[in-house]
């Protein structure tokens, strides 16, 4: 009985483990907690290629909008033979860029579910 309070206490152990650490104690199977299954329109089979399709669009799209913002900038303070200002502003201008079409992305998306 003592074993089993300790295995039940001991969650990252696995129950065998716990009861032979105990002196005179038999191996025997202990029920252990298993979450339930989450259930809900984000969980549903099959929508693993879905989800990873859309995190690979908005990683993409933050990526090449910060990329083109940044060397925009660079190739303007090249032009104009000024320090990295524009440079900057152009990588601040592409993530902000990057962030709203994440965004409208993943309202697309999930409108889509609901």
């Amino acid at each position: 009985m003592a074993a089993t309070r300790i295995a039940r206490q001991l969650p990252w152990r696995s129950p065998e483990r716990a009861l032979r650490t105990l002196p005179g104690s038999t191996v025997r199977k202990v029920d252990c907690y298993t979450p339930p299954a989450l259930s809900g329109p984000l969980n549903e089979p099959g929508q693993a290629g879905a989800y990873l399709a859309l995190f690979g669009e908005m990683g993409l799209s933050l990526l090449v909008t910060t990329l083109v913002g940044a060397l925009g900038g660079h190739w303007i303070d090249d032009q104009l033979g000024t320090s990295p200002i524009v440079l900057i502003v152009g990588f601040l201008v592409g993530a902000a860029a990057g962030a709203r079409v994440m965004y409208q992305l993943m309202n697309r998306f999930l409108a889509k579910i609901e």
